[in-house]
């Protein structure tokens, strides 16, 4: 857990991998750029330490840009006793969840056969999501990759939940073009929603042509280095019909807002990737944002039960598929400082 303390005394927090904030990336570029400053002044910290990020060799990730920049927009919700969306300037108050199910496994009663991806979306839609996301299998999985065994998921899943329910795929990552296209055409048929990353996002240019070639919206990138920068291009050069971006890859809140905005700006949807309490609260101040994206979900897992630093989810869905923005102060995550506290390590 990222901590950052104003002079006040006020706090912010933000969960991220102790690889991405270990201690000599805090000390050696976020400790500098924050220490003295004023907390509120987001943009203009987050630009300082942007600008170290070339001459870390690689140490200083986005992952860690936003973690600095997510732990400065919880502090300022909770000194102003506010929930970051209406910080931002919210624009709803809840939002449809799709259920962003796992990759393929070969585990008993997982996700092993086309079959079980269907019986698992049943499933989903009997505890009320009214849309879903299939990851299909991967390497190292036997077989994998697999364009023919992708469709037949797919096919299966429409299948088993009827024509009412949004589906969306985001296969493998790195088919070639042929085989894009065979899936796509496929999607189409199926009444898919969009088609997500199918091929090396480093080419940009098989994404224009996908994107010309197919009437199933193709949505991108999503983690595509570059930031919001990144994205201007793929709007400009036709890459995709949906723009993606989120947490992970963007560098914080404020960047995935210029990049809503960007989309707005040229008439595009904007889907916000990944879950957790920062995602969702971008969801409720974005306009072009359409979902929410919960999960991942397996049949073997239980997504409603919070990990042990949390006391609560900071997105349970109700019987209707919506998922609420928090009402809580800052981010809105309920912390277990209690637990954290006693399993600290020095």
């Amino acid at each position: 857990m990222l901590t950052v303390v104003a002079e006040d005394g006020h706090e912010g927090y933000a969960f991220q991998s102790p690889d991405v904030i270990r201690p000599s990336v805090v000390d050696k570029y976020l400790r500098p750029a924050l220490v003295g400053e004023d907390a509120f002044y987001r943009e203009r910290i987050w630009q300082n330490v942007e600008q170290r990020q070339r001459g870390s060799s690689g140490q200083l990730a986005d992952k860690a840009l936003s973690a600095m920049d997510q732990a400065l927009w919880d502090l300022a919700g909770r000194a102003l006793n506010l929930p970051v969306h209406r910080l931002i300037g919210g624009f709803r108050d809840k939002i449809a969840a799709y259920g962003s199910i796992m990759c393929g496994d070969d585990i008993p009663g997982g996700l092993a056969t086309p079959d079980d991806y269907g019986n698992f979306a049943q499933e989903l839609v009997s505890r009320g999501y009214t849309a879903i996301k299939l990851h299909t299998w991967m390497p190292p999985m036997p077989g994998a990759p697999d364009p023919r065994n992708d469709v037949r998921a797919c096919a299966a899943v429409r299948k088993a939940v009827g024509p009412d329910i949004a589906l969306m795929l985001d296969g493998y990552h790195w088919y070639n073009r042929s085989d894009a296209l065979y899936i796509g055409k496929a999607l189409e048929e199926l009444d898919f929603l969009w088609f997500e990353e199918p091929m090396d996002e480093a080419s940009m240019s098989s994404y224009a042509w996908l994107s010309a070639n197919l009437s199933i919206p193709v949505i991108g990138p999503e983690s595509m280095q570059g930031k919001y920068r990144t994205r201007a291009e793929w709007v400009r050069g036709n890459a995709s019909d949906i723009l993606r971006t989120g947490m992970l890859s963007a560098g914080g809140l404020g960047p995935v807002l210029k990049t809503a905005h960007l989309a707005e700006a040229n008439g595009m949807n904007c889907e916000i990737h990944g879950n957790g309490a920062a995602n969702l609260a971008l969801c409720m101040a974005v306009a072009n944002c359409v979902y929410y994206e919960r999960g991942l979900l397996h049949p073997h897992l239980d997504y409603d039960q919070p990990p042990l630093y949390l006391n609560a989810i900071p997105d349970p869905m109700d019987g209707e598929g919506f998922v609420h923005a928090s009402q809580l102060p800052g981010l809105g995550e309920d912390i277990n400082f209690d637990y954290i506290r006693s399993h600290a390590i020095d």
